[in-house]
């Protein structure tokens, strides 16, 4: 929001306007939240409720995380539908509102894009749909949350609600039980949405066969498998990874134009509430065998990566009842544990990345546009009214309608129209049928290997790296999700809609997806890399992250010692970056063979900071910096000269760093740019290029030009406006230790969302904490309290025994029955 801001000088005005109309607005007294078990130290109480059954017990400890014991699940779920809210009650209004295109109600027009982008995509549809179809137990636990987060809000009056309700003039809606469900499909879109690059791809129908495939090869000497493929069994893949066939011409710039805005439409949206994952990419999870531990059982480590935001995204939580203890975290409006441990497994997830999306450019009747044609037939599309209410603006509660249409054909809705020319997507999320939530219900409660791929078999995705550790010594890989297998092709450029070549035949078979389990060396690494060999039999993507970040975790984990939590930590935090390090070498290296490094004294400077530098991005790093601007400058110049200038700036974001590790190691003479006879001249024109970006952005003083000054971390509030509300939402800005991007490190800066180290033989043991604190309200002390352990990556321990807990409560609420 704060980026939108910036470019409407209109907006800002009349922020400021508002400002004078809300400066009486009511900030948030600490009673609604203490009650429920907030600062006050060593506070006991009674709140009574109606929807209770019996007493429920929450104990917070220093860090303010909720340990929610209840007598059944039915009051359990209800405890923690009304902790969360107690904490984090705008956010989960905020996620909903976002994945059910409300936004405009409550900020007005500049958010108008954003809700009908998801009404077209039509989260509603598919949540409400959903839940009618869910196990009886899953939704009985959806509908406990719910009545918990209801009691939540109508125990607040407008004094006690969290101070953004105050600001923004209105009150929530009561939570449904699908809200839960729709809150979901922002991971997906968040982890799975790619068809954006197949409509990019098709751009370069122009390049050559040969220079078209090498955009999209990512294979690097780096690469880690977690599945290698001579467990699985071969076969011919020409059926189902028939390879890149275009459609017709070359994408044009204005939809490829169109396409971006829509990119950028969805990064704002989706950043906003701090949900945003860059080119997919999203986390380290890594698991070691008891043998290569100090303690002789497994150790498993997670560290997922979006977009930082402020409150954090994850919520700490620990949840007991008969027959079930687990703790971990969670995302504010979704029941039970994500990511975390019970008493028998542990687990963590990073994105796998799978191509769930395919594009089909549908035939339209001329003369209908209501008709479309399927197989040589006509056919009639659904057509859906949505309509938006929109603010006027944020001093005008004015509410506006604005209805338009969404057209549905068989392979999904349109999502683009253009030039006369209209795009379907098919997507995996679209599908009523399944609820990641209810694999989560499951993987709650696992007791095993063989209860933990039951678990997963109906997951639907975002396909997910899910690792797996237990107390039996176990370890465990699963690549979980349903993969769609087209009839001919890979989906990776859209396809004629008109035929049946696009269709999905199925998903790839539950035991045939990439899997693990105990394997021969001990270890499993994932980090959105490639996760198979080419031997595996079916098409997964085309769009792997980066393998750098799993090959030094695997360097590091290989380093003979015996492993320990405090080594865990150690690996979580490492800024070694092997591209950086790599891209340095053979500048220096073809730098100096081109026998002019000392022709230009800036030149001769970056040989010698190169030379010398570690490949550790740190914020005093100059060496960083500028590599940084080099190898961008590098990856624009190649780009610009084979795709032409409009075409790299709307069409590139599929073209990874592998694709820059080829040419600088290989420097084919077919990629390097006419204007330049050598890759040495093309390197100095692009270390001169960093040099001038440095000079205006930093300054002159090439002394200064420091990581931690060009990589700033934010936590961005979407209210932290100062004209607006002040400095109150406001996390100061910091220097940034660690990259991900173009010098992908493990540790990527203030895109870790969230630690978990997990101990299988000590489950009090277990190190856990998130990026900024466990409440979304700024005068509460635990807004920001563990902000200072996330930047030292000092990751605090995390009771789960119940005597543990007992020891690590400061507070404890009994949430009790309302007599009648």
């Amino acid at each position: 929001m704060i980026g939108v801001l910036k470019r409407n000088d209109r907006v800002v005005r009349a922020l400021f306007v508002a400002l004078l109309c809300f400066a009486q607005s009511p900030t948030l007294p600490a009673n609604a939240r203490q009650a429920a078990g907030g600062p006050a130290g060593g506070q006991t109480g009674v709140i009574a409720l109606d929807g209770l059954r019996e007493r429920v017990f929450v104990r917070r400890d220093a860090r303010g995380i909720p340990y929610i014991e209840a007598a059944s699940e039915d009051d359990l779920y209800f405890a923690q539908g009304y902790v969360t809210a107690s904490d984090r009650l705008w956010q989960m209004d905020l996620l909903r509102r976002n994945a059910r295109g409300q936004l405009s109600e409550i900020f007005g027009p500049i958010t108008l894009e954003e809700d009908k982008r998801h009404r077209i995509y039509g989260f509603s549809v598919v949540a409400d749909t959903l839940l009618n179809r869910l196990p009886a137990p899953v939704r009985a636990h959806l509908e406990a949350y719910s009545r918990g987060v209801n009691s939540y809000i109508d125990s607040c009056d407008p004094s006690t609600l969290p101070p953004e309700f105050g600001v923004l003039k209105y009150r929530p809606t009561r939570w449904a039980p699908s809200d839960s469900l729709v809150v979901g499909k922002l991971m997906a879109e968040t982890l799975s949405t790619s068809w954006q690059w197949d409509i990019m791809r098709a751009g370069r129908a122009g390049l050559a066969p040969e220079l078209r495939q090498a955009l999209i090869t990512n294979g690097s000497r780096w690469d880690v498998a977690a599945a290698p493929s001579d467990r699985l069994e071969r076969k011919s893949v020409s059926s189902t990874a028939g390879g890149a066939r275009l459609h017709g011409p070359p994408t044009s710039l204005e939809v490829l134009e169109t396409v971006s805005a829509i990119s950028e439409t969805s990064r704002r949206s989706l950043s906003r509430v701090g949900l945003y994952a860059a080119e997919l990419a999203a986390s380290n999870n890594w698991v070691v065998s008891g043998r290569r531990t100090a303690s002789g059982k497994p150790l498993l480590a997670n560290d997922p990566h979006l977009t930082p935001s402020a409150p954090s995204i994850w919520y700490m939580t620990h949840l007991s009842a008969p027959g079930l203890r687990v703790a971990g975290v969670t995302f504010p409006g979704a029941p039970g544990i994500i990511i975390g441990h019970n008493q028998d497994i542990a687990w963590g997830v990073t994105n796998l990345g799978a191509d769930v999306q395919d594009v089909y450019i549908e035939q339209f009747d001329k003369e209908n546009k209501r008709r479309y044609k399927m197989n040589g037939e006509w056919r009639d599309a659904e057509v859906r009214k949505e309509t938006i209410q929109v603010r006027k603006s944020l001093m005008d509660p004015t509410i506006e309608a604005v209805s338009f249409e969404v057209t549905v054909t068989s392979h999904g809705p349109i999502i683009l129209e253009r030039d006369s020319t209209r795009y379907a997507l098919r997507w995996v999320a679209l599908d009523p049928q399944y609820s990641e939530l209810a694999a989560f219900y499951s993987i709650d409660r696992a007791g095993n290997w063989k209860e933990f791929c039951a678990a997963l078999k109906d997951f639907p995705g975002p396909s997910q790296n899910f690792v797996y550790a237990d107390v039996r010594g176990h370890i465990g890989y699963y690549g979980a999700g349903k993969i769609p297998i087209r009839r001919k092709g890979d989906g990776s450029v859209p396809y004629d809609g008109s035929n049946a070549e696009g269709d999905w035949m199925g998903f790839i078979p539950f035991e045939k997806l990439p899997h693990a389990y105990d394997p021969p060396n001990g270890i499993i690494v994932t980090a959105n890399n490639r996760i198979v060999e080419s031997g595996y039999p079916y098409y997964l993507t085309s769009d792997w992250g980066p393998p750098y970040r799993a090959r030094r975790i695997l360097d590091l984990l290989q380093s003979g010692q015996k492993l320990t939590p405090s080594g865990f930590r150690a690996i979580q935090g490492d800024v070694y970056s092997i591209s950086g390090a790599d891209f340095a070498h053979r500048f220096v290296e073809i730098a100096r063979q081109s026998s002019q490094s000392g022709a230009n004294s800036g030149l001769q400077e970056t040989v010698d900071l190169f030379s010398n530098w570690d490949g550790r991005i740190t914020p005093d790093s100059r060496a960083a910096l500028i590599l940084g601007e080099i190898r961008a400058a590098f990856r624009r110049r190649v780009l610009v000269a084979a795709l032409g200038p409009a075409r790299t700036e709307q069409s590139s974001g599929d073209i990874g760093s592998t694709f820059i590790d080829f040419l600088i190691a290989e420097q084919p003479r077919e990629w390097l740019p006419k204007e330049f006879s050598s890759y040495g001249e093309l390197l100095r024109a692009c270390e001169k290029d960093a040099r001038e970006a440095l000079t205006k952005r930093v300054g002159a003083d090439s002394s200064k030009w420091t990581w931690g000054r060009g990589a700033v971390a934010r936590f961005p509030h979407p209210l932290g406006i100062p004209i607006l509300t002040g400095q109150k939402f406001i996390i100061d800005p910091f220097p940034q230790t660690g990259s991900g991007g173009i010098l992908p490190t493990v540790n990527v800066g203030s895109g870790v969302s969230m630690r978990l180290i997990a101990d299988t033989a000590d489950w009090d043991g277990v190190q856990q904490g998130i990026a900024l604190g466990e409440s979304g309200d700024p005068s509460s002390p635990y807004w920001k309290d563990q902000l200072d352990d996330w930047k030292s990556v000092n990751t605090r321990g995390f009771p789960f025994s119940n005597e543990a807990v007992l020891r690590a409560a400061r507070t404890t609420i009994q949430l009790s029955p309302k007599r009648r």
